[in-house]
């Protein structure tokens, strides 16, 4: 929920967390990993924000 810090979904329930389930596909091309998700997933603006947030965070030494 850390991704989530000034966003109403660090206020949902558990059985809101579905957003956890979206379903997506990994890919591995030119030693880079994607993640592949689905354009028309329910919430999917809100995962990818979260993501990038997360992404943004500095690595810890």
């Amino acid at each position: 929920m850390l991704a989530f810090a000034d966003d109403p979904a660090s206020r949902w329930e558990p059985k809101r967390l579905r957003l956890f389930a979206t379903a997506g596909r990994i890919a591995r091309h030119s030693r880079k990993v994607h993640l592949r998700l689905s354009a028309h997933a329910p919430w999917i603006d809100l995962l990818i924000t979260a993501l990038a947030r997360l992404n943004a965070i500095p690595d810890p030494l």
